[in-house]
């Protein structure tokens, strides 16, 4: 599995960490280990450019999302297929100010917002709150999962 994670941003980020936890959802997730997959992390000034032209909305944004194959979770008793993910893109210095106000630091938001990101990229959405509480569900599973592996190996 090929997982590039490249700090464009002012703010220092642990990008082994990012990588670590890209490669334990995408295993999670059976997708094939030949797929690839792209973190960029850049300014705040760089994001609101990417929201305002992809999603028409102003000011920077937490994570975009950008798929390219349609690329899914396998199930148990299918072969998984390689494939390129797309793009995770994330704005730590939006992610710092989050973490502020929900408590916990900003490597904890950026872990969190790097599962989300891929999750999108695997067809998961929170539009509707049926689909909210699947996909959040499962970003919790993995988080914590990941956490208590992390935590064994050190």
């Amino acid at each position: 599995m090929t997982i590039e994670v490249n700090n464009e941003s002012p703010v220092d980020v642990d990008v082994k960490a990012l990588s670590d936890l890209a490669r334990f959802v995408l295993d999670n997730q059976r997708i094939h280990p030949l797929a690839e997959l792209a973190i960029l992390l850049v300014d705040t000034t760089t994001m609101e450019e990417l929201h305002v032209q992809w999603m028409d909305e102003p000011g920077p944004t937490d994570v975009l999302s950008f798929p390219m194959d349609e690329l899914r979770p396998t199930p148990d008793d299918a072969e998984p297929e390689p494939g390129l993910l797309g793009d995770v893109v994330l704005c730590p210095e939006v992610a710092a100010t989050q973490a502020r106000a929900a408590g916990h630091s900003t490597a904890d938001e950026l872990h969190l917002l790097t599962t989300h990101g891929i999750l999108h990229l695997l067809g998961y959405d929170h539009a509707e709150p049926e689909e909210e509480k699947t996909m959040f569900g499962l970003q919790k599973s993995l988080l914590s999962d990941w956490r208590t592996a992390r935590r064994a190996r050190t």
